[in-house]
């Protein structure tokens, strides 16, 4: 989830296979979910018809859902990291390198995602571990994975002002931001 997370992130092309268009779907959604408060500008086509595959070779960055039936005409493509739903596998081209969060952040985020996902790993070495241990509900568990995202987000754009520059020249000031800060 994190490769297919900084995927989209860095403008790659995001290809979703699976025989279930339900999971296509909520596959596809819940990635765009994840990036929130950024909105994808992308192309975004979480089922995409058969007579359309010819999409998968444009050039630009896309999230596209496919019907495994038809992974044999996504073989040959060369630049799309491609997600296998049903394989629970994610398939990244050697000519794609796909930066992932920085260090501590992205041990950070894997370590609080696992508690989420998995909370018997807090108590897993504890010599007198508690008799009870209770697992969100999937909408309270929902809501724990937007937060380590919302979370990672605060912390990756932190002091963002510092890159601004107002330019007053102009009756209107304008605001640049300066990327190599």
């Amino acid at each position: 989830v994190l490769f297919l997370f900084c995927a989209a992130l860095t403008e790659h092309k995001i290809l979703f296979l699976s025989s279930s268009y339900q999971r296509l779907t909520d596959a596809c959604r819940a990635l765009l979910a994840l990036m929130f408060p950024l909105k994808y500008s992308f192309t975004y086509v979480p089922i995409l018809p058969a007579q359309l595959l010819e999409v998968l070779s444009t050039p630009t960055p896309f999230i596209i859902g496919v019907h495994s039936i038809f992974q044999s005409e996504t073989q040959e493509l060369l630049d799309v990291v491609i997600a296998d739903l049903d394989g629970g596998t994610v398939t990244v081209p050697e000519c794609v390198h796909i930066p992932l969060l920085p260090e501590p952040l992205l041990q950070q985020t894997r370590e609080a995602l696992s508690m989420v996902l998995d909370p018997e790993l807090e108590v897993a070495d504890l010599a007198f571990p508690p008799s009870t241990i209770s697992a969100s509900s999937l909408k309270m568990q929902d809501k724990e994975i937007r937060a380590v995202f919302l979370r990672l987000f605060a912390q990756l754009l932190q002091g963002y002002r510092w890159c601004l520059h107002i330019i007053r020249i102009h009756p209107e000031p304008v605001i640049r931001f300066h990327k190599v800060s």
